[in-house]
């Protein structure tokens, strides 16, 4: 075959086969690159599905799905636990800027797919005199204890008692794994998913303030052990401290004496 035969053969080959050749990679065969998703369902799956819950409730973590919670939580804010986490909780930071994975155009993919997907019931708050989002207040520990025994105490249990049907909330390791703003979240704008109510339903005919969740935030922090994970601390000091003197030789064994048996 002589180099034009060999030529026109190459080119209907290529003609045939789409200019596919064998081996050769698709468009569909082709990995993106992690920085290049923005896709909300593949970043939120990846990055946020282990801790709120596979469609944004059910989790361990804040009920993302509760149009409350959508209606309560700003944009700045949603951009700032997300990118740079939430200190005093698990919640890590998933921004490049905080040594995460995520791009800034990724983070804000995030927040528009939270709100596109739960948020379409717009701000259903307005109106209702729901407590700001954010504490303005310092907070009163003594009178946040009169208001667990008063909204709480019921489902959870009273303070220093058995836990209630709800569970126990002054355990110290949850304590210890939370921070404020999660407790004053939570009863804002409730865990519909859970049946924990929002602030209208825990007194009932009585919804609580911004003081009243003020103070009862505070008092449950304070509630926190000294020694978090530690519910037995053995508080009584070594005997025998690293670096002192070994505790002298038995009785007799200076000379081979055996103690007697007792």
């Amino acid at each position: 075959m002589n180099p034009f035969q060999r030529l026109a053969a190459s080119s209907l080959l290529l003609a045939l086969t789409g200019c596919h050749l064998p081996g050769r990679p698709k468009a569909d065969d082709v990995v993106p690159r992690p920085t290049s998703i923005t896709s909300f369902s593949v970043l939120y799956k990846q990055y946020c599905a282990g801790c709120h819950g596979a469609n944004g409730q059910g989790g361990a973590a804040t009920n993302l799905a509760n149009p409350e919670y959508e209606a309560l939580v700003d944009d700045g804010s949603l951009r700032e636990y997300i990118g740079n986490g939430e200190h005093g909780s698990l919640m890590p930071g998933f921004a490049q800027s905080a040594g995460g994975p995520l791009t800034p155009v990724q983070v804000d993919a995030l927040v528009h797919g939270m709100r596109a997907e739960w948020g379409r019931q717009g701000n259903i708050l307005a109106g209702q005199g729901a407590p700001p989002y954010k504490a303005t207040l310092v907070g009163n520990p003594q009178h946040g204890g009169q208001v667990y025994a008063g909204a709480c105490a019921r489902c959870h249990g009273a303070a220093g008692a058995q836990p209630g049907p709800a569970g126990n909330v002054l355990d110290g390791s949850l304590l210890t794994l939370i921070n404020a703003q999660t407790i004053r979240t939570t009863v804002i704008a409730g865990r519909p998913d859970i049946g924990q109510p929002d602030w209208r339903g825990d007194i009932p005919g009585h919804p609580l303030t911004d003081a009243d969740v003020t103070d009862l935030t505070a008092w449950m922090l304070a509630q926190r052990p000294a020694n978090p994970g530690q519910p037995y601390p053995n508080n009584q000091p070594m005997t025998q401290p690293a670096g002192e003197a070994q505790p002298q030789a038995p009785f007799g064994a200076a000379n081979g004496t055996r103690r007697p048996q007792q």
